[in-house]
């Protein structure tokens, strides 16, 4: 009988992580799946990241290339991983309507900046989150993205990390609340150019410019500091990427800083430290309080 009792608990304790590591939304798109991590506590708020993918990638793909539900539990953050529409022509690609660059390329309608914030909106509906703490990470046009969602949802979004996207080119006035920016480019980038250039006849800033246009709508000083060196990347030799911080002077809750890849492709081979490099990042740049409205 005790063997039994303990089998039948153990049973239950395996239901249960499972429930809890891996539950779901729908919002119309399908099931979204949504890592919780093992030590999340109703009682207590977490942070909640959204990883956007790659053109042509998916949710699934982009979190496997990236890394970041394997070390959900350890920092204690929900993830969300959503597929964008798929295209109505050609291969039928899965990409976000983003900006004029990229990657709408048949024109849709489709609003992926209101379905971000209706994903948000879901998780803190289901899940106790850390409305100071609610972060975007996005990987070429997934970048883009985080940065369309990032202006559109200044008052929601509290930092954005982008890999190899890029702000939009025109002019435009600062959103109504700061946000925090990093932005993670190679130097040899094929497909969106660290310097700039323009798919289709539609221009894209370059990285430096996507930062320092940020750092001016965070209000912060000009003049930029740099920081040590960082290891990225697996197969390029020591510590291969500059740092560049703009965080003086800026509005409560905003800066901008730009990881530049020395001789980093599109889709490099992260270090083993990457993910963690990148969530502490995001972790430690929380929507300030006085600029927070829900």
């Amino acid at each position: 009988m005790q063997k039994l009792r303990a089998l039948l608990t153990a049973t239950i304790l395996v239901l249960f992580s499972a429930s809890v590591g891996a539950q779901s939304i729908d919002l119309g798109r399908g099931e979204l799946p949504v890592t919780v991590p093992a030590n999340y506590d109703a009682g207590t708020p977490a942070p909640l990241i959204v990883l956007l993918h790659g053109y042509t990638s998916s949710g699934a793909g982009q979190d496997s290339y990236m890394g970041f539900s394997a070390i959900a539990d350890n920092y204690g953050f929900l993830l969300v991983s959503p597929d964008g529409d798929k295209e109505s022509g050609g291969d039928e690609n899965r990409f976000w309507n983003a900006s004029s660059a990229c990657c709408n390329f048949f024109q849709s309608d489709v609003d992926d900046s209101a379905y971000i914030l209706s994903i948000i909106k879901k998780v803190k509906a289901d899940f106790n989150v850390d409305a100071n703490r609610v972060y975007l990470i996005g990987h070429s046009n997934g970048g883009f993205m985080s940065y369309r969602a990032a202006y559109d949802h200044s008052e929601t979004i509290a930092a954005i990390a982008s890999l190899a996207g890029a702000s939009h080119a025109d002019m435009r006035p600062a959103p109504e609340n700061p946000v925090h920016i990093l932005q993670i480019h190679g130097t040899s980038d094929g497909t969106i150019a660290y310097d700039g250039a323009d798919i289709a006849g539609n221009a894209y800033p370059s990285a430096k410019n996507t930062v320092t246009q940020w750092a001016q709508y965070n209000g912060c000083e000009a003049q930029a500091a740099e920081r040590e060196l960082r290891d990225l990347v697996a197969n390029l030799e020591g510590h291969e990427s500059s740092v560049m911080v703009f965080n003086q002077g800026c509005k409560a809750g905003g800066s901008s800083e730009l990881w530049t890849i020395a001789d980093g492709s599109h889709v490099p081979a992260f270090s083993d430290t990457f993910a963690e490099q990148v969530v502490e990042w995001l972790l430690a740049h929380p929507k300030s309080y006085n600029s927070f409205s829900d």
